[in-house]
């Protein structure tokens, strides 16, 4: 048997409502009130697709953990046209390995490290630009126009030269053309939104939270004492901010920047007593509700 729920008008099903609770900030509210109504387990409408959605430590199991031959990775069709239907999110089984172990291979520690030094110098010329003695940060973005497609020029062409470059370790078959533009455009979109919504949750619990603001601080402190007046970070200094990044986890788990995702299931299966039928999008949120 079905969930619980109605899939609302033909097409349009609860897309609107959806959309409306995200930009009023009230979609976990929205969300709540289904569980209360209808259960852990209900079926709406999203982006014009039959959707399933479940809530809960054992949901999260289920979407993380099942067989990639019952639930595969789809994201909403809005979000494949965008971001290309052969980046990682889209890839299941095989593909989406070789994909992601040609991603973690530019993500990996070797790599980054190359690049501490030099966030960190765009991060204090950000600071001394645009914060910096104001008591309002009021950043026109338009004016850093120039600059800040330069840098991201460079980054981008060091990702596409990584991928070009890479190998399946495997069966040794490379990225194709597609995978390697969908799979940039992903890591930019990735690397921007999430980092930043995460930062700002960060500021947002060390503002209404002294004590672990003061800890920050002092963690920050001691690290910057072992070093000389304009140095940069190092690989080594970001090792040593345990518990800033404890901070930062907690932040995750509390606060996720992505809202929710989605999965296709890929034939019919049963979760909590019901059926999700074959071609369905699976969907839930990553933390329970507080």
């Amino acid at each position: 048997r079905l969930p619980p729920g109605s899939l609302g008008l033909p097409i349009i099903g609860q897309s609107l409502v959806s959309l409306r609770e995200l930009k009023a900030n009230t979609a976990e509210k929205w969300l709540e009130e289904r569980v209360t109504k209808y259960g852990p387990v209900s079926k709406l409408s999203l982006f014009g697709k039959p959707t399933v959605f479940i809530h809960g430590q054992a949901a999260n199991k289920f979407v993380f953990s099942s067989d990639s031959r019952a639930i595969a990775n789809q994201q909403p069709d809005s979000f494949r046209m965008i971001i290309g239907e052969r980046n990682v999110l889209e890839l299941s089984g095989e593909d989406h390995k070789r994909v992601r172990d040609a991603l973690m291979s530019f993500l990996k520690p070797e790599c980054l490290k190359q690049y501490v030094g030099k966030m960190d110098g765009e991060v204090r010329r950000h600071l001394e630009l645009h914060w910096e003695g104001q008591q309002k940060v009021t950043t026109l973005y338009a004016r850093r126009g120039p600059s800040l497609s330069k840098r991201v020029f460079h980054l981008t062409k060091d990702l596409i030269s990584c991928l070009v470059s890479i190998h399946g370790q495997d069966n040794g078959e490379s990225l194709s053309e597609d995978e390697i533009v969908h799979n940039v455009v992903a890591v930019m979109f990735a690397g921007h939104e999430t980092t930043a919504t995460l930062i700002t949750f960060i500021i947002r619990v060390l503002a209404n939270e002294p004590a672990i603001y003061a800890r920050v601080v002092q963690e920050q402190e001691e690290i910057a004492k072992g070093k000389v007046p304009g140095e940069l970070l190092t690989w080594e200094d970001i090792a040593k901010m345990k518990y800033t990044w404890k901070v930062a986890l907690e932040t995750l788990r509390m606060v996720p920047p992505v809202f929710g995702g989605f999965r296709k299931t890929l034939k019919d299966i049963e979760y909590g007593g019901f059926i999700i039928p074959k071609g369905w999008q699976v969907s839930g949120k990553p933390h329970a509700f507080s």
